[in-house]
């Protein structure tokens, strides 16, 4: 499929909206697959570091 310009290529035959809006909706969920686990690691790595500092202080 070739366009004529790149606001057709933006307009994907009247269909952009569906077609960018799926795209962004994707990249959204990805986005969210990478960060949520890293931040819960980070999160699981201060908490592990607070107990072992309240532990010591024991």
């Amino acid at each position: 499929m070739s366009f004529a310009s790149f606001g057709d290529f933006l307009a994907m035959g009247h269909h952009g909206l569906y077609v960018w809006s799926a795209y962004g909706l994707c990249l959204a969920v990805l986005a969210i697959n990478v960060a949520g686990p890293l931040l819960a690691r980070r999160r699981y790595l201060q908490e592990e570091a607070r107990r072992l500092r309240r532990e010591k202080g024991k």
